[in-house]
């Protein structure tokens, strides 16, 4: 016959774990809990990304009645431009003056109703606040459009170009 044996789980070493461990500090609790926070935070936007990504090639932008935009409808390098009027620009722009996160600056008033020339499209672009490299779409820059210097920080001598949002801007056809 055989005895059936009773677990006493008191005696079990899972009870005994928290006085077996050794004592950590409180820089390397916290320190332990922020590496654990960053791991599942990671795995959720991971999880986000690919349910977007996955959600975005699904859909179909053309049953919703917008064209998607092909390379030929982008402005390209040496396309002539004419950058729009104040009141024109001024109905795109936000109360910080701004479209989609680019802002039009004081300085870039003077050049409205000009024509200019595409000089080259931004894809990416390193933002010197963070030193992080930074994607965007919808941008161009123009030949000899500089920046001179703000009214705010006086005249400064590294001529950095201006960002144009591609909707400030109207294509001249080549004649």
């Amino acid at each position: 016959m055989v005895k059936k044996t009773i677990m006493k789980y008191n005696n079990c070493q899972i009870n005994c774990l928290p006085k077996v461990t050794e004592k950590m500090g409180t820089a390397e609790v916290l320190w332990q809990r922020r590496n654990r926070i960053k791991q599942i935070t990671k795995r959720r936007w991971n999880y986000l990304i690919n349910l977007f990504s996955e959600i975005k090639r699904k859909s179909v932008r053309a049953s919703d009645g917008v064209a998607e935009k092909t390379n030929e409808d982008f402005l390209q390098p040496g396309d002539k431009v004419r950058i729009r009027s104040k009141q024109e620009i001024q109905k795109t722009l936000n109360k910080w003056n701004q479209l989609r996160g680019c802002s039009f600056m004081e300085e870039m008033w003077p050049y409205c109703e000009t024509t200019q020339i595409v000089f080259k499209r931004v894809e990416k672009f390193l933002d010197e606040r963070d030193y992080l490299l930074k994607k965007c779409k919808g941008i161009v820059i123009l030949e000899g459009v500089f920046c001179e210097g703000t009214k705010d920080f006086g005249p400064c001598d590294r001529l950095c170009f201006f960002f144009w949002r591609e909707e400030w801007l109207e294509k001249i056809d080549a004649e």
